[in-house]
């Protein structure tokens, strides 16, 4: 079998407490690099049993090693840091929650390895495929706009995601050099601009968002071009995932026909688990040689989804998007940062077995 597999899953799982009191003990200066690295490890141990136990396939870290999920894009690649995010996450009750962003501070290097301490764990540890996930082009830049770039540096925001490229383009080559098949980007900025409120924003700092757009799509498009033909290229549309909150609400359609159509990837996980993320009418533009994983299981919420439920919506979304190019997973990972969504392990694990009782009983295997 090779990914996408039939039952899917974003990334991120829940941080165990024993990790999450390692984590508070290293930034207090109570527990060394070493120390903190062994609890990661034992965690990761646990992690990957917990999937292949399951009956998963696509086996991660959990994102174990990271505190967010760009925080470890930021920490190896010189020329970024972490600013305050220009907008907010929000859930149904109108509770909002800041958060923060990159920021571009001088000229974009890549110093180290990125992820390659997580790919040559991660496939010491597993039989099964191991998945990397990383940020998207357009994390390093979306949410602070114009503010996001140093100027002085880059005079151009072509001239910026050029240098951005090549870092991309680096880790995935050195990636695929230890053994990495399995590679996903997570990617914000593309969900937001289907939200007519984010455009207005958008467009209230002077940008034209669908320029914007196509820089972020040619800057996907290069960082991925050129991959080793063994490695499979994911691209996961997320609509904010934090603490049960969201960035953005709105179908896929005013970003379908353009992002959908022109991504050169292998897989597009796609956020379909609540009313906020329309119809699959816009799969329609999906080419013939792309996978689809539905997100139809939430990540955010500790109940758990009717089998019977997501089987009629998975038949529904099969008139767009033959069945055989189809599959299941959660419409995001359990925990973006290490505090983790509001879910519990048990949640997680019944979630996630229950994606693979449906993939095995809609195609005969997981």
């Amino acid at each position: 079998m090779s990914p996408p597999f039939r039952a899917d899953h974003v990334g991120s799982l829940l941080r165990p407490r024993k990790l999450k009191d390692a984590f508070r003990r290293h930034e207090r200066g109570e527990l060394d690099d070493e120390g903190l690295r062994a609890a990661q490890d034992d965690a990761i141990r646990g992690v990957v049993a917990l999937q292949e136990g399951i009956g998963l396939h696509s086996i991660t870290d959990g994102e174990f090693r990271r505190p967010w999920y760009y925080g470890h894009f930021v920490a190896a690649v010189e020329g970024l840091a972490v600013a305050p995010a220009k907008f907010e996450f929000k859930d149904a009750t109108g509770d909002r929650i800041s958060f923060t962003a990159t920021e571009n501070k001088g000229r974009v290097r890549r110093t180290r390895s990125i992820s390659g301490e997580e790919i040559d764990f991660l496939r010491s540890v597993t039989h099964e495929t191991p998945k990397i996930t990383m940020p998207s082009p357009a994390t390093m830049h979306f949410w602070n706009g114009r503010d996001s770039v140093d100027w002085s540096t880059y005079p151009t925001l072509d001239e910026y995601f050029a240098d951005l490229v090549d870092v991309f383009r680096a880790e995935i080559t050195d990636l695929a050099g230890r053994g990495a098949t399995y590679i996903q980007m997570d990617d914000v900025a593309f969900p937001m601009m289907c939200d007519p409120d984010v455009r207005e924003v958008v467009t209230g700092w002077g940008e034209d968002t669908d320029r914007l757009m196509a820089c972020y799509l040619e800057a996907t498009n290069a960082a991925l071009r050129g991959r080793p033909g063994a490695v499979t290229a994911g691209f996961h549309a997320c609509r904010g995932n934090y603490k049960g909150h969201w960035l953005a609400t709105g179908g896929y359609e005013p970003i379908a026909e353009t992002v959908f159509g022109g991504l050169e990837v292998d897989a597009l996980f796609l956020e379909f688990d609540s009313d906020r993320a329309g119809g699959f009418e816009p799969l329609r533009f999906v080419p013939d040689d792309v996978a689809v994983v539905l997100g139809l299981v939430s990540s955010k919420s500790p109940q758990l989804e009717d089998e019977g439920e997501l089987r009629r919506r998975i038949d529904e979304a099969s008139a767009f998007v033959p069945l055989e190019r189809l599959a299941i997973s959660p419409q995001c990972g359990f925990a973006s940062t290490a505090g983790g969504n509001p879910v519990t392990e048990d949640d997680e694990r019944r979630k996630l077995a229950l994606i693979v009782q449906v993939a095995e009983k809609v195609w005969g295997s997981s």
